[in-house]
C-alpha cells in the first residue's frame, strides 16, 4: 500500500473528512467520520498508520505481528501503529482501517449515525 492507495480507501468511506488538525505536527494526515478520528499518518515518510482497535485485540495483533506496535500519541489501550513496512497484505491493513472505521461509527449517537445511512 502506498500514501495515494490510503487515502483514497479512506476517503471513499462514507461520511469521511480529511484534514491536518496538529499545529505541531503539520505532516500528519487524520482521517474522521462525521468529527471523529478513526485513522492518521505521517505524509512526509508514510512508515506507519494508527488506527483504532477493540481493546480486547489490542495486544494480540501486537504479539501476532511484528509490524504491529504502540502508537507514539494515541490510547496504547486503544490504537495500533501498523508499520508499513510490507510484511502484512494490504487486503488486511485495509480490513483494520475498516475495523477502525466500523468501532467509530457504532458509537457515534443514533442520529449521527443515520446519516451515514442515506
Amino acid at each position: 500500500m502506498n500514501i495515494e492507495e490510503y487515502r483514497e480507501y479512506c476517503i471513499a468511506k462514507k461520511g469521511v473528512t480529511e484534514s491536518f488538525p496538529f499545529s505541531r505536527l503539520p505532516d500528519v494526515l487524520v482521517f474522521k467520520v462525521l468529527g471523529k478520528m478513526f485513522t492518521a499518518t505521517d505524509i512526509s515518510t508514510f512508515m506507519s498508520i494508527s488506527v483504532k482497535c477493540n481493546p480486547d485485540h489490542v495486544e494480540y495483533l501486537r504479539e501476532t505481528y511484528p509490524a504491529i506496535v504502540p502508537p507514539s500519541y494515541m490510547s496504547k489501550k486503544h490504537w495500533n501503529k501498523v508499520i508499513i513496512d510490507h510484511s502484512i497484505p494490504d487486503t488486511l491493513i485495509k480490513q483494520w482501517i475498516d475495523d477502525s472505521y466500523n468501532l467509530i461509527v457504532k458509537k457515534l449517537p443514533l442520529r449521527e449515525r443515520k446519516k451515514l445511512e442515506k
